[in-house]
């Protein structure tokens, strides 16, 4: 059953990345500023800040997940739809907007696969779990990469669309997996849940790295490449190359690096490589040199979130997981609406260099929390 859920973990963030690497440049297309850009990438984080924490809740209480696992996937197949369809930047904002709503299922994804192992084997579940989204979004956007360089970008949208319908057509067929527990949860347990320690740390830590990434790979790294004269071909590629490395990062976290530098300086390591290769982009001048930056980006990224993720809830009840996943999830979701719009905004009030330079600086700052907090208790 494992390797079925494997698979519909591949189709959920394959359908939601396909157009990944073309977006800022597809509504650049339809007329929009740098601002409006930041707003289009950024509203695929605001819908997951605003209902990450609601669907945990209801998952932990109703003691379901495969229902909105396969509810994600038929809102990712119509937000795909509906980008092809309407060609207008309201209605890219409003889609993309929606496929936030599908992602938003990522904390049931995570709990419900992580269920299928003991306690002690979490870490290993998460770095499994973080590979394979990584994987997902890898082969998207290097098949969206493609397709969008032989029949056009918005070919890219009815790509995503068909892997949303074959993941959702897995998803039925998923083994549900809950704890068993004599009482449903209680709403009044939620803000203690919220005060954890270890989960408000690695929240933080999650959104700098969610709002630098978003803000420089995922939003204006391509509009970077585009003025070295990449195609599109070399802008999926790029983030290709990133999401690969970012999966190799994921494997190695919770074994190789936890062993031999442990948590705290492995959390430190990410950070440093992030913060490096955000803020050097403005002085690179060649393809060859930004591949170069984004890949060791990119494995900064997978070093860092599959042990921030097994951080959050390490010292959380299992029957409230969801609940907890739900609010770092939706905690580090602000950093994914933050990164592209403050980026965006800096870019048209200032420069686009001084967006990554502000990239590269919550990379410090993320280095200076997690040595100071990281591993400590609270």
């Amino acid at each position: 059953v494992q390797w079925l859920f494997c698979i519909v973990t591949l189709m959920y963030w394959f359908s939601m990345y396909t157009y990944v690497p073309v977006l800022p440049l597809y509504a650049a297309s339809l007329g929009a500023s740098y601002k409006m850009i930041g707003l289009v990438i950024g509203s695929y984080g605001i819908t997951q800040l605003l209902l990450r924490v609601p669907q945990g809740i209801l998952s932990d209480r109703w003691r379901k997940r495969k229902l909105f696992v396969a509810l994600a996937m038929a809102v990712s197949c119509v937000s795909a739809l509906g980008m092809w369809l309407l060609p207008d930047v309201a209605a890219l904002l409003f889609f993309r907007g929606l496929s936030g709503v599908a992602a938003t299922a990522w904390v049931v994804l995570v709990v419900l696969f992580s269920s299928y192992f003991s306690e002690a084997e979490a870490p290993r579940a998460y770095g499994i779990m973080n590979s394979l989204g990584f994987f997902g979004q890898m082969a998207g956007m290097f098949i969206g990469g493609l397709v969008a360089e032989w029949y056009g970008q918005t070919a890219t949208f009815v790509l995503a669309a068909a892997g949303a319908a074959v993941g959702l057509l897995l998803s039925l067929a998923v083994r549900e997996n809950v704890p068993v527990v004599k009482a449903p949860l209680r709403l009044a347990q939620v803000p203690g849940i919220m005060r954890n320690f270890h989960l408000l740390v690695a929240a933080a830590l999650a959104s700098l790295v969610q709002l630098i990434v978003y803000g420089s790979l995922f939003g204006f790294v391509p509009v970077a490449a585009k003025n070295l004269g990449a195609s599109n071909f070399e802008l999926g590629l790029l983030t290709t190359l990133s999401a690969g490395a970012s999966i190799a990062a994921s494997m190695l976290s919770g074994g190789w690096f936890m062993q031999r530098l442990g948590l705290r300086r492995s959390v430190c390591c990410g950070f440093a490589l992030l913060a490096l290769t955000t803020a050097v982009i403005p002085w690179l001048e060649t393809m060859v040199q930004l591949h170069i930056s984004q890949i060791l980006g990119g494995f900064g990224r997978g070093l860092v979130f599959p042990l921030l993720m097994s951080f959050s809830v390490a010292s959380v009840d299992p029957a409230v997981k969801a609940t907890a996943m739900g609010v770092f999830q939706s905690l580090y979701a602000l950093g994914m609406f933050a990164g592209p719009v403050f980026v965006g905004a800096v870019a048209d009030g200032i420069s686009l260099a001084a967006g990554f330079w502000l990239c590269g600086l919550c990379g410090l700052t993320g280095l200076l929390i997690g040595w100071r907090y990281v591993g400590n208790q609270g």
